[in-house]
């Protein structure tokens, strides 16, 4: 009887250091949460900016105000018979 108690134990031990040292233990779970955490936070952004982007395909598709905005911001178009004037706020 008292080696089945002792067996049991040492199984009992074994299975902790598995646990909390072995490939697949606590240690590692909590690195894996981490990076998990980590990977979430960064999908999180991916999904704003590419919300956004899709907004903005949204806008170039439908309208032609969006596509007019981006080329005089962008290439300083203007129309026909149109002037351009560039206002600059002096630096002190």
């Amino acid at each position: 009887m008292r080696f089945i108690t002792l067996a049991l134990a040492v199984l009992l031990v074994l299975v902790h250091v598995e646990l909390w040292f072995g490939k697949g233990g606590v240690p590692r779970m909590i690195e894996l949460q981490g990076k998990l955490e980590a990977q979430q936070a960064t999908n999180e952004a991916a999904r704003r900016r590419n919300a956004l982007l899709a907004a903005e395909v949204n806008d170039l598709k439908e309208g032609l105000e969006m596509v007019e905005e981006k080329a005089r911001l962008e290439l300083g178009m203007i129309k026909p018979d149109e002037i351009f004037v560039q206002l600059s706020i002096p630096r002190r």
